[in-house]
């Protein structure tokens, strides 16, 4: 009898684009059949930064129920999708740091042989998508990871038009999440579980 694959959706959102995200793609990987947990990075912004503007705080307190990630995450897991919005074309802060604390792993080999895929969002529609996502798959290749990106094997990838991992401009928080990112974010979350499938079952057989 297959198991079920072992997702981790490990993110950072400020505004909370990137939460709603998550939870898209938590909800499809959950429905093909996966075990699925959601985890946060640590907020490493002050009070003070966060206060100035009122979408970061309400997020920050939305979020609080959700635990915080730790290397067990990425190891327990068979696929990992790391989600971002974009800084100046590259991961924020906080999920940098996060994989920055994963050498122990790394050194042992444990990040390797999984399957990783992203998802971004950023401020304008030409705002570092995707160098943000192919800067993030930079550290996978250092993994010995396993991309899944999403490329244009839906008809849906026509329409949001990003082949490296489903994207949403957001406009500092002004714009909300619509059905043609859902419907990217459940495309990338069916195809990961997918593979990591055909991984997980091939390693068993």
């Amino acid at each position: 009898m297959n198991q079920p694959v072992k997702l981790s959706v490990i993110y950072y959102s400020a505004t909370g684009t990137i939460a709603e995200m998550a939870s898209v793609l938590a909800k499809t990987a959950e429905a093909e059949g996966a075990e699925v947990r959601v985890r946060r990075a640590a907020e490493l912004a002050p009070d003070e930064a966060i206060d100035s503007n009122p979408a970061w705080r309400e997020n920050v307190e939305s979020t609080r129920h959700i635990p915080e990630a730790t290397p067990d995450d990425v190891v327990w897991a068979d696929a990992v999708v790391f989600g971002s919005p974009t800084r100046y074309g590259n991961v924020a802060a906080q999920l940098k740091q996060f994989l920055d604390t994963l050498g122990p792993q790394w050194q042992q080999g444990l990040l390797a042989d999984k399957v990783y895929s992203g998802f971004v969002s950023s401020a304008t529609r030409h705002g570092g998508q995707e160098s943000t996502l192919l800067a993030l798959y930079n550290t996978i290749h250092h993994f010995g990871g396993i991309i899944a990106s999403p490329g244009y094997t839906d008809p849906a990838k026509f329409v949001d038009g990003n082949p490296y991992g489903t994207s949403h401009v957001d406009g500092n928080g002004q714009l909300p999440v619509d059905e043609d990112t859902r419907t990217a974010a459940s495309v990338q979350g069916k195809r990961v579980v997918a593979i990591a499938a055909a991984m997980t079952n091939v390693r068993a057989a």
